[in-house]
């Protein structure tokens, strides 16, 4: 029945501030969430999409109750073929985005792979030479780990979005607004989803960056090589949707 589909999916960004969104989100009482944050159905490739078995995606949900049910799975924006999938799988669907500075971003994405041992190289060669990396790739021209840079293409990303959904049916948010006054965002995302209002959150934070040394940092330099890599989708985000970023 169409009636008990998921109903909304935080579908980017990474390291973005999904993971916050989420946890917030998992104690509205007018809302059944995924047992597990992300769920990771809609950008596997493995699975039969000629004949998707949706029943092993509700298997992550509690049974139907009427309560709209959501998830949050950030590489949904990103990886190819996940929001067509979307599509054909629930028309309807509501998706939130939430966006950090792309910069910013690529940093924090960096730091993680860095921290769990996925990557060696340095954060300057990552973002520069190390973007070649990404043509060896299957699918190629995508990576899970190694994607810095391209997650931070916004404008495009929006815009394929957009060419699959209504404009009403997409929330774009800021992750800055979220740690800055998460009652307001909290607010805005309820009245997207149907919700009544409800109680001001406290303040947290979700995956923060671990304490180490990390061999590298984040130069004046970096900056400006991704602000001028970024300098034409940012453009293109601003055009369709009013957001610009530093």
């Amino acid at each position: 029945m169409a009636e008990d589909r998921v109903a909304f999916i935080i579908a980017g960004v990474q390291k973005g501030g999904t993971t916050a969104l989420f946890d917030y989100l998992d104690e509205e009482p007018g809302l059944s969430l995924s047992r597990g944050k992300e769920v990771h159905f809609f950008d596997d490739a493995a699975l039969d999409w000629a004949q998707p078995d949706y029943g092993a995606y509700h298997a992550a949900f509690a049974p139907f109750d009427g309560r709209p049910r959501g998830e949050a799975t950030p590489a949904y924006l990103y990886w190819p073929g996940s929001l067509e999938r979307i599509r054909a799988y629930n028309p309807a669907m509501k998706l939130i985005v939430m966006l950090r500075d792309p910069v910013e971003r690529a940093w924090s994405h960096w730091k993680m792979e860095y921290a769990r041992g996925a990557e060696t190289e340095p954060f300057a060669w990552c973002v520069r030479q190390g973007r070649q990396r990404l043509f060896d790739a299957e699918p190629w021209g995508f990576h899970r780990e190694f994607s810095y840079v391209e997650r931070g293409f916004y404008g495009e990303q929006v815009a394929a979005l957009l060419g699959l959904f209504p404009r009403e049916q997409l929330l774009l948010l800021r992750a800055s607004d979220l740690r800055r006054d998460p009652a307001a965002v909290l607010a805005e995302v309820r009245r997207f989803l149907g919700l009544p209002p409800g109680p001001a959150p406290s303040a947290r934070e979700a995956n923060v960056g671990r304490e180490m040394d990390y061999g590298s940092a984040l130069t004046a330099a970096d900056v400006a090589h991704l602000r001028g890599v970024y300098a034409r989708d940012a453009e293109r985000l601003a055009d369709l949707t009013g957001l610009r970023f530093a």
